[in-house]
């Protein structure tokens, strides 16, 4: 379990049926807490989904920073296909959470795989009292998991990104109703290339 100052994050595993079109084998979709053997294979997912290297250059330095709050992986027939990663993000003194990168290799993208991994993920930081969760993210995917403009929220981010892409889920409406400012994101994700 990975302590930090609003909320802790346990362990957990969970089995999820694959909705239509996320088709395998045995028709299952394993969401569960990434391992230590898992680190070649998330790496590999994230090359494959976004073709380059720096998203698993970033995650391996948040996980070897201790900076990796929750890291699912999404397995099928014995696969790893998909993997999620948050870490903490805060707004002033408030700690909360960022999304992000978010990865499914192309052949099982579409198929709910990585609407698994944000439900799950959402899930569990919300069972654990984390206050908010912030993404930069496509604008037609993420709003169906309860996130909205950040921008509308008073937030601003510390890039340049559009304002349809930067988007916060508020879990915790009491911390909310006064959350703004600037979205800080972990330092690896500026300076990791």
């Amino acid at each position: 379990m990975r302590e930090f100052p609003l909320f802790s994050v346990p362990r957990a595993e969970t089995r999820l049926r694959v909705l239509a079109g996320g088709q395998t084998k045995n028709n299952v979709i394993e969401i569960r807490d990434e391992q230590p053997g898992d680190v070649d294979a998330v790496r590999d997912v994230n090359r494959r989904a976004f073709d380059q290297e720096q998203e698993g250059r970033i995650i391996d330095a948040l996980r070897e920073r201790g900076a990796a709050l929750l890291s699912l992986v999404a397995v099928a027939d014995g696969v790893i296909v998909g993997h999620i990663m948050f870490s903490p993000l805060t707004v002033g003194s408030v700690v909360g959470a960022a999304l992000g990168p978010m990865a499914v290799i192309p052949a099982h993208q579409r198929r709910d795989v990585g609407s698994q991994l944000v439900t799950r993920g959402v899930e569990r930081l919300r069972d654990t009292g984390c206050p908010f969760i912030v993404v930069i993210g496509h604008p037609g995917f993420y709003p169906r998991f309860g996130f909205r403009s950040a921008a509308a929220q008073g937030l601003t981010c510390e890039w340049d990104v559009p304002a349809e892409a930067f988007m916060v889920n508020i879990l915790n409406p009491q911390v909310g109703s006064s959350l703004r400012g600037r979205a800080q994101f972990r330092e690896e994700f500026s300076t990791i290339e």
